[in-house]
């Protein structure tokens, strides 16, 4: 029963990587509707409406025992509390990038990202990887490799996001806290941030009742746009190997390299090109390797049973 228990939790974090990914990489659409206004006053917005949305939830799943046995342990609130500065920081680079024309910077930070994530599973979580699993790695590394090489200085967008969503990662899935409430709080200790900047530092656009209704609904589904990817995300890093989770992040960034190509016309270098080809072979070998091993270890559970 716990093998097949644990099946079921591999395939339910695999689902939710998936669906974490593929939200993050379409975000940028919704973000080139908020061009006109600063990126920190879009991250402003970002957290306010998060707690609130995330608020309704916790009280929907009846979470509130679980928020404050987390408020029990001043370990899991400084965790927390880095996180949410690390997830704040990465939200706000985001932001600006695709808002400035550097989605394919933005794009190539979150290809990197699955190597910091091989990485740090490796360091501290002790994970291993099979032979060619190790192969694919190496050549995701050279596709990242040559599309830092074509840009001829340090790519610090892409490094920077890179970093920052990593070790979110990493100490999210360290930290002994359920997904919802874990978010709930990282994001409400970022709120007195959010509005003290809505206060003191906010734009014309920080009047709701002088937007347009239309423009008051685009910064309320910021909260929506910001929650429902995060939750599967960090419901995936509790459920398979970080090495592992670390391969969906490709979905995020091909779908970011396609919008900025086809949908905003980003300049397309050859470099990134050979990139996108390098990727998508390491994935291939990566996704057959795992499913060899999957394929395996259902037989051996089948011969078990029998």
């Amino acid at each position: 029963m716990h093998t097949d228990e644990q099946a079921r939790n591999t395939q339910i974090g695999v689902i939710c990587a998936i669906a974490a990914y593929t939200m993050w990489g379409i975000a940028p659409i919704y973000f080139k509707q908020l061009l006109h206004i600063p990126a920190m006053e879009v991250l402003m917005h970002r957290v306010v409406w998060s707690v609130v949305v995330l608020v309704v939830l916790i009280g929907t799943f009846k979470q509130w025992p679980k928020v404050r046995y987390a408020l029990t342990s001043r370990k899991v609130i400084f965790t927390l509390f880095i996180a949410g500065l690390l997830l704040g920081g990465n939200w706000l680079l985001f932001i600006w990038s695709v808002n400035h024309g550097h989605m394919l910077d933005a794009s190539l930070g979150y290809y990197i990202n699955p190597l910091f994530n091989v990485f740090l599973g490796r360091l501290f979580l002790g994970e291993r990887l099979r032979p060619l699993q190790q192969f694919a790695v190496v050549l995701a590394a050279i596709g990242v490799g040559i599309l830092i090489f074509s840009y001829g200085q340090l790519p610090w967008i892409a490094l920077v996001l890179a970093f920052t969503f990593g070790v979110y990662g990493l100490l999210r899935k360290q930290v002994a806290v359920d997904p919802l409430p874990g978010l709930f709080l990282e994001t409400l200790m970022l709120l007195p941030l959010a509005l003290g900047y809505w206060v003191i530092m906010g734009s014309q656009y920080a009047d709701l009742t002088s937007n347009p209704t239309s423009l008051n609904l685009l910064l309320l589904a910021a909260g929506i746009v910001t929650t429902a990817p995060l939750l599967c995300f960090t419901a995936a890093a509790k459920r398979i190997m970080y090495s592992t989770l670390g391969f969906f992040q490709y979905i995020g960034p091909s779908l970011m390299f396609l919008l900025a190509v086809y949908l905003y016309n980003e300049p397309l270098a050859p470099g990134r090109l050979m990139t996108f080809g390098f990727v998508w072979m390491a994935l291939l070998i990566f996704s057959l390797d795992s499913l060899n091993a999957y394929r395996s270890q259902r037989k051996a559970r089948l011969a078990k049973l029998a």
